[in-house]
């Protein structure tokens, strides 16, 4: 648990640090690396499963999916094309993909290996590259930088309170086969953490953030993006388990890998990212 909490701190005394001096490109950066990161470990958990997936191929385009469609959009100064980018460069590597398992002699796991190498693409870079788009947004007072980290921090602590609540007053198993330590209490937990901090930062940081993002808005928005981050947690434990893996990697001490530290945050940013979009922010 020290680990663990140490490793949280660490990370956010990085990534602050990183914003206030380098701003929106570090955060750019921040994003395409650790999807290429997760994605390398979600290739290391479909081959546990039997999957042959084009690791280095499907990284290069991880790349190229998360950081290129942010850049050509901001050379072409047309913002509302950052997700039809991504999602060309989507099927792009699918055709890719198509045409190498296609052309090799081994016929064995093709369907696999394409279902693995494009579905990874899908479900770590396109799905994280919604907080570069998030990022995209036109802003003059730094709006857009604060939006991408408020939904961080109300995804990233409804981890932080589920696990205290549920290590504290944890009875209930939210689903015992698939992830047996969380609790329903955790996840009650969790998500009110989520909630009141989403409007804590909304009354503190109004100054940064959106006029119409008032406290009872943001927790408004809070309580279904915390609803969505505990699925998304899930459905990282049904990888972990089908591929018997307590953790996806070991880079980040009493975390584990990058994709377990992305994982709440790989639904909740398109969930976001419509809404804000909803909302005209």
């Amino acid at each position: 648990m020290l680990s663990r909490i140490l490793s949280t701190l660490a990370l956010w005394g990085v990534v602050l640090g990183g914003l206030w001096y380098f701003g929106v490109h570090f955060a750019v950066g921040l994003v395409t690396l650790a999807a290429a990161l997760a994605l390398h470990e979600f290739y290391g958990l479909t081959e546990k499963m039997g999957a042959r997936p084009f690791r280095w191929m499907g990284i290069f385009f991880s790349g190229l999916m998360t950081a290129g469609p942010y850049y050509l959009a901001y050379y072409i100064k047309k913002p509302d094309v950052m997700t039809s980018l991504a999602t060309g460069l989507l099927v792009l590597a699918m055709l890719v993909t198509c045409g190498r398992v296609l052309g090799e002699r081994d016929q064995s796991n093709r369907i696999e290996t394409i279902a693995a190498t494009v579905g990874g693409l899908f479900y770590v870079p396109f799905l994280l590259q919604f907080l570069v788009c998030i990022l995209m947004r036109e802003s003059d007072s730094g709006e857009n930088l604060a939006l991408c980290l408020w939904v961080v921090a109300v995804s990233k602590f409804c981890d932080v309170g589920a696990l205290f609540t549920g290590l504290a007053i944890g009875r209930h198993k939210l689903a015992p086969q698939i992830s047996p330590k969380k609790t329903w209490e955790g996840a009650v937990g969790g998500v009110l953490v989520s909630t009141g901090l989403g409007a804590a930062i909304a009354f503190f940081a109004s100054a940064r953030l959106p006029a119409s993002l008032t406290p009872l808005v943001a927790a408004a928005i809070a309580l279904p993006l915390a609803v969505v981050t505990i699925i998304s947690d899930l459905i990282e434990s049904v990888l972990k388990r089908r591929a018997d893996s307590k953790d996806t990697g070991a880079l980040i001490p009493g975390i584990g890998g990058v994709l377990d530290l992305t994982d709440s945050l790989i639904l909740t940013a398109p969930v976001a990212c419509i809404i804000f979009r909803i909302m005209e922010w």
